[in-house]
């Protein structure tokens, strides 16, 4: 099988089948060449036969066109599981801003880590955002999408399933302390962790116990189902810095205050005013991971008194916003 691709820089040598057609810098024709010598991301038979147009960087494919994944829509793929002798199998991927990977699930337990970027990830009703100092732990057979607000750099982890016994069998967002964060890096790099090889061994197991170690962050949202009260939560997550009224969001969605209200009651289980927080306390924990300061994350989330915003952190954290940062920064455990 055959993809139309378009190189414009260095190549790297990698592990995918078949050839491709491409542009040679200084040959006459496009010249066919070996898959292997293209990438190191291997074939995904999800989105082939397809033509796409590709930047090449260092040794990770980078789609600078367009991604055509629409048959891993509502679709479950064992593609990227771990095959037999192997226990922890990786993807590297360099998505470009907007991007959306549609719903679908994989066979096996994954850990979705972006180095660079900030992911927004839905599992049904549930939302969250996890910004590169996190990573979100989903469980095998967990139906999710995922979108790029901006480029992100993801590092994914395909874990056989029971192999973390102690992660918990629901959506979960870990801190990555900066150890973690090579361990997913060198797993990525070296590509399949073989259970035969003692070194990949004991990776897996130094993995695997800083995944179970790692402290989780109470940083999701649950999102309504009615489309105008939903109209409302996406605004609201989109502008909190002005801080908008319930009011002046309900009109803009054509329903009542008392309309979006009984729909956040009855679909999301908390009023509006008790899920605003919350989509605060997500927003702030971003701004926060990111190096802002409490100041600009308190006005950020649409808070004019920081004191207020410092309380609200602690109730919530049980540490100040200045602490917990303090302790995500220095790769110890946020309180």
């Amino acid at each position: 099988m055959h993809v139309a691709v378009v190189i414009d820089v260095e190549l790297q040598p990698a592990f995918v089948f078949g050839t491709v057609r491409m542009q040679v810098p200084g040959a006459s024709a496009p010249q066919t060449v070996p898959m292997a010598n293209i990438a190191t991301t291997r074939r995904n038979p999800l989105t082939l036969p397809i033509t796409t147009v590709w930047t090449i960087r260092g040794s990770v494919v980078r789609p600078a066109v367009r991604h055509n994944i629409s048959l891993m829509r509502q679709g479950l793929s064992d593609y990227y599981d771990p095959k037999a002798g192997t226990s922890i199998s990786t993807l590297a991927y360099e998505y470009p801003p907007a991007f959306h990977v549609p719903e679908h699930a994989h066979g096996a337990d994954q850990v979705i880590y972006a180095t660079r970027g900030v992911m927004e990830v839905s599992v049904g009703q549930s939302f969250w955002l996890i910004p590169r100092q996190f990573a979100i732990w989903i469980p095998a057979r967990t139906m999710h999408s995922i979108r790029m607000p901006g480029a992100v750099s993801m590092r994914t982890l395909y874990l056989r399933r029971g192999l973390a016994p102690r992660l918990p069998a629901t959506c979960t967002v870990l801190h990555v302390t900066p150890l973690l964060r090579e361990l997913i890096v060198e797993a990525v790099r070296i590509g399949q962790l073989r259970t035969r090889n003692r070194l990949r061994r004991a990776l897996r197991d130094l993995i695997v116990v800083h995944l179970e170690g790692a402290s989780s962050i109470p940083t999701f949202l649950t999102l309504p189902k009615d489309p105008r009260a939903l109209a409302v939560a996406h605004a609201l997550i989109a502008n909190q810095a002005d801080n908008p009224s319930l009011d002046s969001l309900c009109t803009a969605a054509g329903a009542s205050v008392r309309t979006i209200e009984r729909a956040f009651r009855s679909e999301v289980g908390a009023d509006f005013a008790t899920w605003r927080r919350q989509a605060r306390l997500m927003k702030a924990v971003e701004l926060l991971a990111a190096g802002s300061l409490v100041k600009q994350a308190a006005f950020a989330t649409g808070y004019r008194q920081p004191s207020a915003f410092v309380e609200m952190f602690r109730r919530t954290f049980g540490a100040t916003p200045k602490a917990w940062a303090a302790a995500l920064g220095g790769g110890g455990k946020p309180a």
